[in-house]
């Protein structure tokens, strides 16, 4: 396991790696960094805003308003950047706290008149006080994040009233950061007591073991109080709020009719690794996992604890499985949760987390080598880190010999977060609106254009796609860097300017029938001065427009994630002029997907027959195929090739054997059979 220590050292090598590659400080790359591991905690919501703003008596790093549940955070920093873990005194805590509690009341004075317009501190001040004129914070939340641990002197702090708003305080210190990694990099086991009634439902697998009960309404916000969303952490999504007909449904029903709950709501669905029955009633639940049912779950806790309803008449009914099979839980859990009825659709893209994207993706990493630059002898890979800690786990129990060796094979500056991945590729994709809202809702509409892509051609992600995305990557992080040390750049709104020249770039080259030559990124590993100049000239001419919004959208960060402000920039128009060496022609670019997709489809033949080869449970297979009602389903000649082979009269079969083969083991398994 990774130390507090370990993790400390891999956390600020990872700051400086994207402070250095991507042109924009430490500081910055800290706040944007914690923020995101907050989003994923549920403790953020996905609009927060970076916004520094420090005064003598007043110091503020960003801000975030949660508008389904009133919650106002206003966010500021206490970035160490020492080698050691350093501590968080008593008196820095107060002093910081004190001047975010300056900073909204002087907001709620109308500070946003005194600052200069343009700038995102200016549409913090301005956005706060509109709050609080129109009543919308139920909530406000001070909230200190650091490199350092709380000092042990300190034991509470305690919450209080502003304005007749409850006022928490709250430190996100390393050790808090540690334990997030802690739970997502592991099984991190947790037991769950209760008090539940059931009913054993017998089912003719040994696999697993289902369970029907009733969970009341104070139990559920009891347990989810206590362990949040590791409650949902492989649920397909996770509402939070209000939104939406079904969830404001369910206030209603809460709030207005508590006694009809169990008959309106379709109720949840849940797996466990084990449970303790005691006199036939459910006791204990280890590794409690809501895979449906999450918006019930988060709906009742948010009317106990938010709007303070009473939910104690609320029953909801529970189906909860029992993996038996460790190796099979993940797969287990992500079936149950595929097939789980629902109460909104679900589209395949919210099983994103499940899409043969990320294999793909992260095998084209491991096989690809980027060509050796600046003089370095070694060849080195770009890292995929599709979950959270992934590239600190490889590490785990490596020597030392073998650790410096993984991190020179895979330096910290070209690991590739797969929310980052989805920002560059939807920038690419020309919506800088939806990347203006954030990384979650990049990867969210990522997610939805890979998933529709994998539908239609399940040969997408080829080696080229690979070495053309990283090459996004690598113009996304240049971008940053170009206008950061831009002389016309004051400050402010750098990432929304990224993301709309880059969709500008992508805009221009379709509109003129020209091809960027991705394959000279990729060889070179950076873009050319050619590219750098053209940019800069891009670059320049974005900011003006987005900083000079229409009349009614006076704020910039506002405007910036709506479809009409990418509608005006398309407007632009620029004569630029690229290198022949720097573009690549059409029949240029089909050959190389055509030749992609060849290469591809003879690597799926390989790893198909592989596994059919190895696969020792074939006899298994034709007992499910040879069951009554389903055996003439499938045509004699698959059944007889599967016959020979579970017979082990076919010994290494063909291609085309293999095909079949693997189609008949997957459509047992889509089908419930759990081999």
């Amino acid at each position: 396991m990774v130390s507090l220590d370990e993790f400390h050292q891999d956390f600020m090598q990872d700051i400086i790696s994207q402070a250095q590659s991507r042109g924009i400080s430490k500081q910055e790359v800290f706040f944007e960094s914690v923020c995101d591991s907050l989003v994923s905690e549920g403790e953020l919501s996905q609009d927060y805003m970076a916004a520094e703003y420090n005064k003598r008596d007043m110091e503020v790093s960003g801000y975030d308003f949660d508008e389904e549940r009133g919650k106002l955070s206003l966010l500021v920093h206490y970035f160490f950047q020492n080698d050691e873990i350093q501590t968080l005194t008593k008196i820095q805590i107060e002093t910081k706290f004190k001047k975010l509690k300056t900073f909204f009341l002087k907001s709620s004075e109308k500070l946003y008149e005194t600052l200069e317009e343009g700038f995102e501190h200016h549409s913090m001040a301005y956005n706060i006080y509109l709050y609080l004129i129109k009543n919308e914070i139920r909530k406000i939340r001070f909230i200190i994040i650091t490199d350092g641990k709380i000092t042990k002197n300190l034991s509470s702090i305690l919450n209080e009233k502003i304005a007749n708003i409850d006022t928490e305080y709250r430190i996100i210190d390393i050790e808090f950061l540690y334990k997030i990694y802690t739970i997502n990099s592991s099984k991190n086991s947790f037991d769950v007591e209760v008090d539940l009634p059931t009913l054993i439902v017998d089912t003719p697998l040994k696999k697993y073991r289902s369970y029907l009960s009733v969970i009341d309404g104070k139990t559920i916000a009891s347990i989810y109080d206590k362990f949040g969303s590791r409650l949902l952490e492989q649920n397909v999504r996770t509402f939070l709020q209000f939104r939406g007909n079904v969830n404001k449904g369910l206030r209603n029903t809460i709030e207005y009719n508590p006694e009809m709950f169990f008959a309106y709501n379709n109720g949840i669905t849940a797996t466990a690794s084990n449970v303790v029955l005691q006199d036939g009633r459910i006791t204990k639940i280890s590794d409690f996992q809501i895979v449906n049912g999450g918006q019930t779950i988060s709906s009742i806790y948010a009317s106990s604890k938010n709007s303070k309803l009473d939910v104690s008449k609320i029953y909801v009914q529970m189906k909860l499985s029992v993996v038996t099979d460790e190796e099979k839980e993940d797969e287990f859990v992500s079936k149950v949760s595929e097939y789980a009825n629902t109460q909104n659709k679900i589209n395949q893209s919210d099983f994103f987390s499940n899409s043969p994207f990320h294999k793909d993706f992260k095998e084209h990493s491991k096989r690809n080598l980027a060509p050796a630059i600046n003089g370095l002898q070694v060849r080195t890979h770009w890292f995929y880190e599709r979950v959270r800690g992934e590239y600190l786990n490889e590490q785990t129990y490596l020597s030392k010999a073998d650790k410096n060796k993984f991190l020179i094979e895979n330096p910290k500056s070209q690991l590739v977060d797969k929310t980052f991945l989805a920002k560059s590729e939807i920038a690419w994709l020309q919506s800088p609106d939806i990347v203006s809202k954030g990384a979650q809702y990049s990867f969210v509409e990522f997610a939805k254009h890979i998933t529709q892509i994998l539908e239609k051609d399940s040969l997408y992600i080829t080696n080229n796609y690979f070495k053309e995305a990283i090459s996004r990557i690598i113009i996304f992080k240049q971008t940053e860097k170009i206008v950061s040390n831009a002389t016309w750049y004051n400050g402010g709104y750098r990432a929304q300017c990224v993301a709309y020249t880059i969709s500008y770039l992508s805009y221009y080259l379709e509109q003129n029938g020209l091809f960027l030559n991705f394959s000279k990124i990729w060889d070179e590993q950076k873009i050319s001065n050619n590219i750098e100049n053209i940019i800069s000239i891009v670059s320049e001419k974005i900011y003006n427009k987005i900083t000079n919004p229409p009349d009614g959208n006076a704020n910039i960060g506002q405007w910036c994630k709506k479809k009409l402000c990418w509608d005006s920039v398309k407007n632009i128009k620029l004569n630029l002029e690229f290198d022949d060496e720097n573009l690549s022609s059409k029949e240029e670019e089909k050959y190389i997907k055509k030749e992609a997709k060849k290469e591809k489809r003879l690597d799926n033949d390989i790893e198909i027959q592989s596994f059919v080869v190895k696969f020792q449970k074939w006899d298994k297979v034709l007992e499910y195929y040879n069951r009554i009602e389903i055996k003439n389903q499938v045509p004699i000649y698959k059944i007889d090739i599967l016959t020979k082979v579970a017979n082990k009269e076919i010994l290494l079969p063909t291609v085309k054997q293999a095909k079949i083969l693997y189609e008949l083991y997957e459509n047992a398994i889509r089908d419930g059979f759990l081999v």
